[in-house]
């Protein structure tokens, strides 16, 4: 049973995230002009801008590589959440990571490009699903220690 709830859980996340996502890019291109750029706080701009690459522009004209290493990568997360045991919490990684890849290539499928839209300072753009993908892999590499630590006091 533990199984399933996790899988819901995951599911659950994983629509939270690319709604979200999808509903700050939409409010974005309805209020700023491509290009545009809009001051908030300690540096941080607004802008509308579509990155074509992966992380920071990496294969920017990749074109459909970029589609195929991200499905690679979706596939072989998805199939390690099947396979791993249990361990608590990986839910939360996985539906971070997946939501988060799932609301950029929603993007990439509508406009070619995914909308990147905080800028802060020294910094490429990114969007709330970038944030996703990273604490998705933040919270992995957390689960990860747990787990080694917890095998490593075991008798």
């Amino acid at each position: 049973m533990s199984v399933r709830r996790d899988w819901a859980r995951a599911l659950a996340l994983i629509v939270a995230v690319v709604a979200f996502d999808q509903a700050t890019k939409a409010l974005l291109r309805a209020g700023v002009e491509s290009g545009e750029r809009v001051d908030l706080v300690l540096g941080f701009e607004l802008v509308n801008v579509t990155n074509e690459g992966i992380a920071f522009g990496f294969l920017g004209d990749g074109g459909d590589l970029v589609m195929v290493v991200t499905l690679v990568a979706l596939g072989l997360v998805l199939a390690w959440f099947a396979l791993a045991p249990p361990r608590p919490g990986l839910w939360i990684a996985v539906g971070l990571l997946v939501g988060g890849a799932l609301g950029n290539l929603v993007d990439r499928l509508r406009n070619d490009g995914v909308t990147d839209f905080l800028d802060p300072p020294l910094w490429p753009a990114f969007n709330l699903a970038d944030v996703a993908i990273t604490a998705g892999v933040v919270v992995l590499i957390w689960i990860a220690f747990q787990h080694e630590r917890d095998q490593g006091a075991a008798p």
